[in-house]
């Protein structure tokens, strides 16, 4: 079993761009961490230079304890599945397969005894000797994967792998992904943009912006517990809602341009010990319609989009002309109004996120007091 450990990672290209910026990670043995964020933001770079296709500027690269910064691909036992499956369209899938083990030095039986068990444990076993242009995209992803798989490498990197499947297969594909990590017991690298295959197959995500890690936590604390405004808005979907308001700790109130929402002690996810101008952000799921006097914000529902199990609404907002006119709303599929009907929308107060309107990093509530001991 492998460990991964990325010390001060610095990228910087010919003319000043800075792709990766002082980045620190560590990816234990039998650990799936996914490289999260929008295009551009360093992910694939960060995975080339763990991989060795990129020298960083600075910073070390670390497997077991070995310093494999200033080594070559084929000597830093990575095995890494790319997003264009990367095949050699001469060989069969067996050759495909088995490639990486003769690289190594395998011999002929034992290479060929992996070969099939790997096929087998793929579904397979019937392509063996077909070569990549017979193959769906499906095929040639699990090819892909198995040719990886058959190494038994310290460290494996996925560069988007699903990205070229349609939406059925990526589902199944991504299960397929959950059980070959259990087995496995390596330490993966994942790198998506999609934020549901970060969600449901990361032991935790590294949600990155501009070469930078804002946030490294299991799925369900990020989206719980968002560090930054960005990390709030690129988690969850619908995306989350967000407010420019005041916050009164005396009178525990916020002040949402001129709507009063009171907070009881402890009821919000997050709020500062002093007066200040804040951003309230609020998953669509986290807010229910109740009558249009009785809610925190009154508004006409403006598009109604049916999801199946639940329907997604886009309401404006009374009197704002501003980006936040607008707020989505979950609703369950059978009781969503019909456009243009004025509603009431009511925030859960346990689940307001409070973020600094300069910093946009979100604002955590003081602990308690202990009281002294003698």
């Amino acid at each position: 079993m492998g460990v991964l450990t990325l010390e001060g990672i610095h990228k910087e290209f010919p003319g000043g761009a800075v792709a990766v910026d002082g980045v620190d990670l560590d990816v234990a043995p039998g650990e799936l961490v996914v490289l999260l964020g929008p295009s551009g933001c360093g992910k694939s770079t960060l995975m080339r230079i763990v991989a060795g296709i990129e020298v960083p500027t600075s910073g070390r690269v670390r497997i077991d304890g070995v310093d494999v910064t200033d080594l070559p691909p084929q000597k830093r036992d990575v095995a890494m599945v790319f997003q264009n499956y990367a095949l050699y369209p001469h060989m069969s899938v067996r050759d495909n397969l088995a490639f990486g083990l003769r690289m190594r030095g395998t011999e002929r039986d034992a290479a060929a005894l992996r070969v099939t068990e790997v096929a087998d444990s793929l579904g397979i076993t019937t392509l063996l000797e077909r070569k990549p242009a017979q193959l769906s995209g499906g095929q040639r992803q699990r090819v892909a994967l198995g040719r990886a798989i058959a190494r038994r490498a310290k460290v494996f990197l996925l560069d988007e792998p699903l990205s070229n499947l349609d939406v059925q297969l990526r589902v199944t594909t991504r299960a397929e992904l959950a059980r070959l990590h259990r087995r496995l017991q390596v330490p993966m690298l994942y790198v998506t943009h999609d934020q549901e295959e970060a969600m449901t197959l990361g032991d935790r995500v590294a949600v990155m912006q501009a070469g930078r890690f804002l946030q490294v936590a299991p799925p369900l604390e990020i989206y719980a517990r968002p560090a930054t405004l960005f990390v709030a808005g690129f988690v969850g979907s619908p995306r989350m809602n967000f407010v420019d308001c005041s916050f009164d700790p005396i009178a525990r109130r916020l002040d949402l341009q001129g709507t009063a929402i009171a907070l009881g002690s402890g009821e919000v996810a997050a709020a500062p010990t002093d007066r200040r101008d804040v951003v309230a952000g609020i998953r669509p799921e986290d807010t229910s319609l109740v009558e249009p006097a009785a809610g925190d914000l009154r508004g006409r529902v403006d598009v109604v989009e049916p999801l199946g199990r639940e329907t997604l609404l886009h309401v404006v907002i009374d009197g704002r002309e501003r980006e936040d006119a607008e707020m989505r709303v979950l609703v369950s599929g059978g009781a969503a109004p019909r456009a243009g009907a004025t509603v009431g929308l009511r925030f859960r107060r346990d689940r307001i996120h409070l973020f600094d309107a300069a910093t946009e990093q979100r604002l955590e509530a003081s602990a308690p007091t202990s009281p002294r001991t003698a």
